[in-house]
């Protein structure tokens, strides 16, 4: 059980050492505070621990500073500093197994889903749809399936989309009305998010969530996202996590609570997450991070205030490392007093002040207790990390990229047959049928013509015979000699 795996060490508070228990961080987590205070050190330190006990961890590398933890530590004076003053003499540094993911494919193998898979209520986010352009993205997807036409890549759903409107006096009976309003509004959102890279993220072969969850030499694996360029585009890259999230809480087997989490998922700059998300969004939100604790999955978000995140997912966060927080303006008065109120009273303790007042790698520690409950909060300084701080050098992340055992799946992009492929050929066999009937007409309209025409020179033929025979007939009369007489002297003279 878990009492046989070691307590992950975080902070240390006087010499009490604080950390989570192993059968707790499935609980979930908050790391909070202000710019420059030590957000990153602690999910390092986090995710350091995790990986020693076997827990893989998923994290997005948001500044380009996380991929160093695939080497060892020792050549940062801070971190010399930090562990004399703490009195560390068994801290050893060391290195941890990495495997690099970025949605464009420049900086780890290329992290894609499919079109289906996002599926229509995570991509209306994705586009900004409102309720009605959400409705004829849900109908899409639904004809879609009941045509058994696949939907991978943007060119599917752009293919299908045509197809609705194409269609949509057919469709109306069964599905409702298709507003080609709505079509053209989803097919312009399509257009905004490939100028922002987005068609990147769509086709295959799409993520297998095996290959998050591997271990190597006992250590979990770190799976970091490159995701400074992917910032850029902040819906994408919060819809992208949130369908990843969400794939983990559809994918995996209940398990109860185990001695250790499955998988260990950081959420940096939580607060995109939550940007004018529309209330049904945030309610599947709240679900999955309340109910996918038994799938062995364990959410600690980032993030600079707590009151970033819904009070319901809030609530579901136990363990917390909180730095400091800036208190210039009332609003952020106010949010350090709702911070203070979070935590579990400590009466040696005021919160409120010590939260404006930690150092940098000083933090307020609450983690829950072997029962569950929330621990009182301490003020603590966190551990330093065993890795390498800093960024790696130039040639080294390719260098491990192709050292990984996924190197080569993920790199070689494939186009199966699917809604754009069928639809261009239905189209295509649509469009040669109308030029042969177009043809057929043609000839049948030639024919016609020639046959008036032959009937006409055949008319014409008749009269002249007529003539002919009505002359020869006159010849016998005697009017008829003389005309013959004078022709014939015409002639003759």
């Amino acid at each position: 059980m878990s009492e046989h795996l070691p307590l992950l060490e975080v902070a240390v508070s006087g010499d009490l050492p604080l950390g989570i228990l192993p059968h707790m961080a499935n609980r979930h987590g908050l790391i909070a505070g202000a710019t420059g205070t030590g957000k990153t050190v602690s999910l390092r330190v986090l995710a350091e621990h995790f990986s020693d006990i076997g827990v893989p961890v998923f994290m997005a590398d948001v500044k380009g500073d996380l991929g160093t933890m695939a080497r060892p530590g020792g050549d940062h004076a801070k971190v010399r500093e930090r562990v004399e003053q703490l009195g560390l003499a068994d801290f050893t540094y060391q290195a941890y197994p990495v495997t690099f993911w970025d949605v464009f494919g420049a900086k780890g193998h290329p992290l894609r889903t499919t079109v289906s898979e996002m599926g229509p209520l995570l991509l209306a986010r994705l586009l900004d749809l409102n309720d009605t352009q959400s409705g004829v993205l849900s109908m899409a997807f639904r004809i879609a399936d009941d045509e058994g036409l696949l939907l991978l890549d943007l060119n599917d759903l752009r293919a299908m989309l045509v197809y609705l409107a194409e269609n949509a006096k057919r469709f109306r009976a069964q599905y409702g009305n298709i507003s080609a309003a709505s079509v053209g509004a989803i097919q312009r959102g399509l257009l905004a998010l490939e100028e922002q890279g987005g068609d990147e993220f769509f086709g295959e072969p799409a993520l297998n969530l095996d290959d998050l969850m591997q271990t190597e030499g006992g250590k979990g694996m770190i799976n970091i996202l490159a995701a400074d360029r992917l910032l850029r585009s902040p819906r994408v890259y919060s819809t992208m996590l949130l369908w990843l999230l969400s794939e983990l809480f559809e994918a995996l087997p209940e398990v109860g609570d185990p001695e250790k989490p499955r998988l260990v998922f950081f959420f940096d700059e939580a607060h995109l997450l939550f940007d004018r998300a529309p209330r049904a969004l945030v309610d599947k939100i709240e679900m999955v991070v309340r109910l996918i604790r038994s799938k062995g999955v364990g959410v600690y978000f980032v993030t600079q205030m707590p009151t970033d995140l819904p009070p319901e997912v809030l609530g579901q966060l136990g363990n917390r490392v909180q730095h400091a927080l800036r208190a210039y303006t009332p609003r952020d008065r106010e949010a350090v007093r709702t911070t203070a109120q979070t935590f579990r009273i400590n009466p040696d303790l005021d919160v409120e002040a010590a939260v404006t007042d930690l150092g940098v790698g000083e933090a307020l520690v609450s983690f829950l207790e072997r029962k569950g409950a929330p621990a009182m909060v301490r003020r603590a300084f966190i551990l330093p990390p065993r890795s390498r701080l800093g960024v790696l050098e130039p040639g080294e992340q390719d260098q491990l990229i192709r050292g990984s055992v996924l190197y080569g799946h993920y790199e070689q992009e494939i186009d199966p047959e699917s809604a754009y492929e069928i639809l261009t050929a239905r189209r295509q066999e649509q469009e040669e049928q109308r030029q042969a009937q177009l043809q057929q007409q043609e000839r049948e309209k030639e024919e016609r013509k020639a046959a008036r025409a032959g009937r006409s020179n055949s008319n014409r033929q008749g009269l002249v015979e007529a003539f002919a025979k009505s002359a020869i007939r006159s010849i016998g009369s005697a009017f008829g000699r003389r005309i013959v007489r004078g022709v014939l002297g015409g002639l003759l003279k």
